[in-house]
């Protein structure tokens, strides 16, 4: 693996971190009413929003996608925080405890790009944006069947490694995007 790549990850999941803890401030932890399909959503809306602007080559709302591809990590926190609590534990949570499990989570991701890293030789620096952003898509998709059957599979993956799949597509859009390396 090259030896930034784990630095790289640590930046841009630093800025989400950052955002992450301020509309903790202004918000709390509102996002605990949602339950995993709703969070599903809300990923599915930023990545086809992304993918609407790379087809269109045109943004009239304003919000960059950079911005998008932090909500859709972000959102992935959220749902691996959501997978993690039951839904009978305190809608607001201490501040520090949801940052607590926010680097707990990014961790986890964190160790499995580093371990997919390992196998599949880094083929991410040599991928377009437009496929991350169609990589996520897929992986909503599969995680919207996966909950319609209960969150029940037979060979696949659970949901929760589709969120971390999607988060670390996600980062690796973000080191594109601001061309963190040549």
């Amino acid at each position: 693996m090259n030896s930034d790549t784990a630095l790289l990850f640590d930046k841009s999941i630093t800025k989400c971190r950052d955002i992450f803890k301020k509309k903790t401030h202004d918000y709390g932890t509102a996002w605990r009413v949602l339950r995993p399909i709703s969070i599903t959503d809300q990923i599915f809306i930023k990545a086809q929003r992304i993918r609407s602007i790379e087809e269109k080559q045109e943004n009239k709302v304003g919000e960059s996608i950079e911005n998008e591809f932090i909500g859709i990590i972000n959102y992935c926190i959220i749902a691996l925080i959501q997978i993690e609590l039951n839904s009978d534990d305190e809608m607001e949570m201490d501040p520090a405890e949801v940052i607590a499990l926010f680097d707990k989570k990014a961790a986890m991701c964190k160790e499995l790009m580093i371990v997919k890293n390992h196998d599949y030789g880094e083929a991410w620096r040599d991928m377009r944006v437009s496929t991350y952003t169609d990589l996520i898509l897929m992986k909503i998709l599969r995680t919207k069947q996966i909950e319609n059957k209960g969150g029940k599979t037979l060979i696949s993956e659970g949901i929760d490694a589709n969120f971390s799949d999607m988060l670390n597509y996600s980062i690796f859009a973000l080191i594109r995007i601001n061309k963190f390396y040549q």
